[in-house]
């Protein structure tokens, strides 16, 4: 990262594979004294070249390129020597997209629908090592941790949880089964746990609802 003087520009590399959006970025900063834009890429492999060239304090980052996607030429340049902060500007804000992003390591993710002082704080926090976000990917990721995780069961549980269907007794179970009665009541103590309920018939109604049990009369065309 740059070393000189604190009131020296910052210096961008804008990385777009579509001309005139890169020209508009390239526009919008040029009115910006405290931000210099130091080199241009329309693809993935020749950003990861400039940024050893020229070891920018940060790189405006598109995601779909040719010959190197934005997401891999993150990962190359944040594993490389030079200090330089990915700040992804894309017009895609799938979960999927924002994930592989920060997995690459982008220290931040902004919409191409993002205005100039937006884009212009959104570069000097990230060359403070700060992290942004558009609001609108901020809350699909806060969605997505408060999300409860899928509850997922072994198919020994299944099975067992399956014959509670059916109505057959913990004996039932076991002799169906070919497993000790005390085996069956373990398993179904730990179907009760992850499905955070307190008896046989409530654990059936909602593994039918969550689709962990096949519907019961259902049969073959």
């Amino acid at each position: 990262m740059t070393t000189g003087n604190r009131n020296d520009p910052l210096r961008v590399v804008v990385v777009d594979d579509h001309t005139v959006m890169r020209a508009g970025v390239v526009a919008l900063l040029a009115a910006e004294p405290s931000i210099a834009v130091v080199g241009e890429a329309d693809n993935g492999r020749e950003a990861v070249a400039l940024v050893a060239a020229l070891a920018p304090d940060v790189v405006l980052m598109d995601l779909r390129m040719p010959v190197l996607d934005g997401v891999a030429a993150t990962a190359e340049i944040t594993a490389g020597p030079a200090p330089t902060r990915v700040l992804i500007l894309t017009t895609y804000d799938t979960d999927a997209e924002i994930e592989r992003a920060v997995e690459a390591g982008a220290i931040g993710y902004l919409l191409k629908d993002t205005t100039r002082e937006q884009l212009v704080d959104a570069i000097r926090s990230a060359a403070r090592g700060e992290t942004v976000l558009a609001p609108r990917v901020a809350e699909r990721l806060v969605a997505r941790m408060r999300r409860p995780a899928p509850v997922v069961l072994t198919a020994r549980e299944v099975d067992v949880l399956a014959a509670v269907a059916d109505g057959l007794s913990n004996a039932d179970i076991g002799r169906r089964l070919v497993i000790a009665e005390a085996t069956v009541k373990t398993h179904l103590l730990r179907v009760f746990a992850k499905l955070d309920v307190s008896d046989r018939t409530h654990a059936v109604v909602v593994a039918l609802d969550q689709g962990l049990l096949p519907r019961p009369g259902r049969t073959g065309s």
